[in-house]
């Protein structure tokens, strides 16, 4: 399979874990060594606790040639005209397509605070309005008009147009039925958190969705070599693990109880399939972990199953993003 057919993004750098006199500077870094390594983009997160995801994103393009952002985006900080506007502004400045990440819920005590108290399922309802109207808005030079439960909109045109080649790329989560339903209407890529690969292997994809994981890796030429690696960055910590437990407890989100479950199951330590981080509050993914054979067998095997979009963790060098190239390269031979 050749490797262009499987889309890569990295994730940028979260301001909060940097002085405001290093964060542009490491934003810079990770995209440049994210494009070298062939990365198509890079993940911008937004909650209410880090900088605007939009500036952090013209700081991507501005140190990079062709990566392009995935700019995270919740309904309930823009309007839909805005999020269009935005994107049609970055595609007449800089020539550069997007990809949107769009976010159904968030963290509890952010939504809280907002006054946002909408219902799990009902979010979704309101973001397939919300992104029907951004994709209306971008896809015609015409005035659009939308009615809506959530939005309404009447005879707004986007000026400037948007080229089509640089039509955005949609990406949400897809853990939940209200989730996958949404995606497959909108015709989105639909994120997942994913369990170990042995389990889709007897129940495939559906064949109606794009679908993309989120998985950190952390992969060396030798086994024992990755493994050190893997808890010298994730060491265990008993107040992460009560943080983890807190947020669990008020979280509806459903990809966030389906991979506690998965950790109560333990841990088998020939297993690459990792979630010490997760239980450890210190990151939201599943990782793989082992020498690069191992890894690639596993990223194989969730390309074979159908997954066609991967986004890695916040890489914490250029080095890691070497090593995961490895992994990759070799994956996209295993599964063709």
């Amino acid at each position: 399979m050749p490797r262009e057919t499987i889309r890569v993004f990295s994730t940028c750098p979260q301001s909060k874990d940097f002085v405001p006199t290093t964060y542009r500077q490491a934003v810079s870094d990770v995209a440049q060594w994210s494009e070298q390594a062939g990365c198509t983009g890079m993940l911008v997160y937004t909650d209410n606790s880090i900088v605007d995801p939009w500036l952090v994103s013209q700081i991507v393009i501005e140190h990079t040639q062709a990566l392009c952002p995935l700019v995270a985006i919740q309904p309930i900080y823009w309007h839909p005209y805005s999020v269009a506007k935005m994107v049609s502004t970055f595609g007449f400045m800089y020539g550069r397509r997007l990809y949107l990440n769009m976010v159904a819920g968030g963290f509890k005590h952010d939504l809280t605070a907002l006054n946002d108290n909408t219902p799990h399922d009902k979010r979704y309802d309101r973001l397939l309005e919300y992104t029907s109207i951004i994709k209306k808005l971008l896809e015609t030079e015409l005035a659009v008009s939308f009615a809506g439960e959530f939005y309404t909109i009447d005879k707004l045109k986007m000026t400037p147009p948007l080229p089509q080649h640089l039509f955005p790329g949609i990406f949400m989560s897809g853990s939940s039925d209200a989730g996958i339903a949404v995606a497959k209407t909108l015709g989105a890529t639909a994120v997942q958190y994913p369990k170990p690969p042995a389990e889709y292997e007897n129940a495939p994809l559906d064949a109606e969705l794009d679908c993309g994981i989120r998985i950190g890796i952390i992969a060396r030429p030798h086994e024992d070599e990755a493994w050190n690696v893997a808890y010298q960055r994730f060491p265990p910590d008993r107040k992460g693990q009560l943080t983890h437990q807190l947020a669990m407890k008020v979280s509806d989100s459903q990809w966030h109880k389906q991979l506690s479950a998965l950790s109560e199951l333990g841990q088998d330590r020939d297993d690459p399939y990792w979630l010490v981080p997760f239980q450890n509050y210190k990151t939201n993914c599943p990782y793989l972990v082992g020498n690069y054979d191992r890894v690639a067998t596993e990223v194989a095997r969730y390309i074979r199953v159908g997954y066609r979009s991967i986004i890695l963790d916040i890489p914490p060098d250029e080095e890691e993003l070497y090593h995961t190239n490895m992994v990759f390269d070799q994956a996209t031979e295993l599964a063709t």
